[in-house]
């Protein structure tokens, strides 16, 4: 009989907290698809929206974001998932409309990320174009990138441009703008090549002696940042998030960071405030808080999840090694799926107001605060999870903001653009 009270007692806590929290996200949501739309704090250092990769309406979503959080010059600077180098020549696409370059900076960046070589991610930057058109001078965005280094392309022109050698005093120099100029450059980190070869011989050269590159470089520290990056893609195994943690403090220094906020497009693990567990990795958030670069309140994440919805999953290859076309996964992949789903997704699914809704779980009176993994936890059926890692930790121990995705169809590869 005690055992079966104790039952009946714990079925109706959790039924307590489930209504606890239904009446909590109906009273914290907001439709992203109203005109009014703003976004709820604006008294941060850095916010990041992270989802599943592939998904078409992540990218609208991304759009929304991103015009709440300029209308008022809220953010300074935007930093997507890619390297320093190529983050400069997004500017330039920012500044030229070239689509031209657009495409084929969506499709180099592919080799970091396959399922953003997507046209959806290429219509977005043309829409970021027009947000950005829009803004008065001085609130202009700027991209900044921080990521390692997954191709080579963009890194060699940009090193070219970067130093002012005009009278071609610098070998290594020479051979990079050769190197550039032949169209059947290979510009893969994966084996050696060329490129590689070059790169090597430059960062020699110039750690030899540096007083003949100086005079030619307007800003030196970032110049160095680049090179130690190439270094870093020269190693078996490098450690990414450390990198991108080392590459956001040296930015932060150069463009004043704690004075001029940013938004961040990333995966989620990037945006995870806490290690998941005590032995846990720690993400580039918890190494910001961790290291007390900003306050945790300062630090605001934004994860993305879906339900009915679909993902581009990867493209396909014939034996010749041409495109053929590409996969979509509809279950795994989402989670939302009875295999593998989101502790607690079942709350936002019940209170949403449209297909893209933004709950805010961090006001001081959430149900969210307690020790229940509610949107971090992981719960597979088939294989192990992160559960144990996670047990006894809160949502907000990770994150601020949840968005509820619906019926998004799966982005479509960037090679099926007509």
């Amino acid at each position: 009989m005690s055992k079966f009270v104790t039952l009946l007692f714990s079925i109706l806590i959790l039924q307590s907290c489930k209504e606890t929290k239904i009446s909590y996200l109906e009273q914290n949501r907001f439709d992203l698809t109203s005109q009014d739309f703003d976004f709820p704090e604006k008294n941060f250092n850095i916010i990041g929206f992270g989802a599943y990769h592939g998904s078409a309406k992540t990218e609208n979503v991304e759009i929304k974001l991103l015009n709440a959080l300029t209308k008022n010059g809220t953010i300074k600077y935007y930093l997507p998932e890619v390297d320093y180098s190529t983050a400069y020549y997004y500017n330039e696409f920012l500044e030229t409309g070239d689509t031209t370059l657009l495409k084929e900076l969506i499709i180099y960046n592919g080799y970091h990320i396959t399922q953003e070589r997507t046209i959806e991610v290429y219509e977005k930057w043309k829409q970021i174009k027009h947000l950005n058109d829009r803004l008065p001078k001085t609130k202009k965005l700027k991209i900044l990138g921080i990521e390692w280094i997954r191709n080579y392309k963009y890194v060699t022109k940009h090193i070219v441009e970067l130093i002012k050698d005009q009278d071609n005093q610098l070998q290594p120099i020479r051979r990079l703008k050769q190197t550039i100029a032949a169209d059947t450059t290979n510009y893969s980190i994966d084996k050696p090549n060329l490129v590689n070869k070059n790169l090597k011989e430059l960062i020699t050269d110039y750690e030899n002696d540096k007083k003949r590159y100086t005079s030619k470089i307007e800003n030196v520290e970032v110049f160095e940042m680049i090179l130690k990056n190439i270094k870093h893609s020269f190693e078996e195994q490098p450690e990414r998030e450390q990198i991108i943690y080392d590459n956001y403090l040296t930015l932060k220094s150069e463009y004043n960071f704690s004075n001029n906020p940013q938004f961040m497009r990333v995966g989620f693990f990037h945006l995870e405030k806490s290690r998941e567990g005590k032995d846990g990795y720690p993400s580039l958030y918890a190494r910001l808080i961790e290291n007390k670069i900003y306050p945790k309140q300062k630090i605001i994440s934004v994860i993305g999840y879906f339900t009915d919805s679909k993902v581009f999953w990867s493209e396909q290859y014939d034996k010749n090694g041409d495109y053929s076309g590409y996969s979509i996964e509809a279950g795994f992949g989402i989670g939302d799926y009875e295999k593998e789903y989101f502790r607690g997704i079942q709350n936002l699914k019940d209170t949403k107001i449209s297909d893209k809704t933004l709950f805010r779980l961090n006001r001081s009176d959430s149900p969210y605060f307690t020790n229940e993994p509610d949107l971090i936890e992981v719960i597979m059926q088939d294989e192990a999870s992160n559960s144990e890692a996670v047990k006894g930790m809160s949502t907000l121990d990770f994150l601020d903001y949840a968005i509820l995705i619906s019926d998004s169809k799966a982005s479509v590869p960037i090679y099926e653009m007509k």
